[in-house]
């Protein structure tokens, strides 16, 4: 899978092409793949009757025409909103049903998802073409290293960020990938350093949110692998 091949430089559409369309939607989905797109990056709740949905803040708000948390609504309330554009929230089986041969990174965003979300996965026999993440460590639990890729924690990246710094042997890890940004506040996460450990041990490195396309060369000129971007179109020199 291309996602998992640190020799590969996909570009990797971050809630869709989401810099010109509705975030987490079809449409986004759909415009990212048309512009190049390689692979799609996307977010996943649960509603209030337990069904995984595409959506990445804890409430309807910023999103939809709606208000209130995305657990309180049932399904039929949620999918009665407005996301954008008259489109809807997507439900998780809706999306692997429509780009079945698309690899995705998915991040879990809670707990409660957690379950659901590979049911869904199992059911669509999608676990060879997704890396699953979460910054919630319950959220993971439920993941076999056996059956699912995943991408590393936080935890698990800073200390091979450290150990990359002070040349130290890496810890028996069951991630496959690391989904980070380039930088975390003042510090600069992805270096000549980390892309190099990295690489010497076959992770790929996936960053976001890249938006410039000098910022990606840049990257890329370093073994990063993964371009995560709103503007897929943007990146189409690479």
């Amino acid at each position: 899978m291309i996602l998992l091949d640190p020799e590969a430089r996909p570009l990797v559409g971050h809630r869709g092409a989401s810099g010109e369309n509705p975030e987490n939607t079809l449409l986004a989905f759909d415009r990212a793949l048309e512009q190049g797109a390689d692979a799609l990056e996307l977010d996943v709740r649960v509603t209030a009757d337990g069904i995984p949905v595409v959506i990445h803040d804890a409430t309807v708000d910023r999103t939809t025409s709606g208000s209130g948390a995305v657990g309180a609504h049932t399904l039929d309330r949620l999918r009665s909103l407005d996301a954008g554009r008259g489109e809807r929230v997507p439900l998780l089986s809706e999306v692997l049903g429509r780009y079945p041969e698309t690899p995705l990174i998915i991040e879990i965003k809670e707990a409660a998802a957690a379950l659901p979300t590979r049911d869904v996965l199992a059911s669509a026999r999608a676990e060879a073409r997704v890396i699953v993440g979460s910054f919630v460590h319950a959220a993971l639990r439920p993941f076999s290293p056996a059956a699912f890729a995943r991408s590393a924690r936080q935890r698990e990246t800073a200390a091979f960020w450290l150990a990359a710094r002070l040349r130290l042997g890496v810890p028996a890890r069951s991630y496959r990938a690391f989904t980070v940004p380039e930088r975390h506040g003042r510090l600069t996460v992805v270096d000549a350093l980390f892309v190099r450990a990295a690489r010497r041990r076959a992770i790929p490195v996936h960053v976001w949110t890249v938006d410039e396309p000098d910022d990606a060369r840049r990257l890329r000129a370093l073994g990063v692998a993964g371009i995560i971007t709103n503007f897929p179109a943007r990146m189409r020199s690479l």
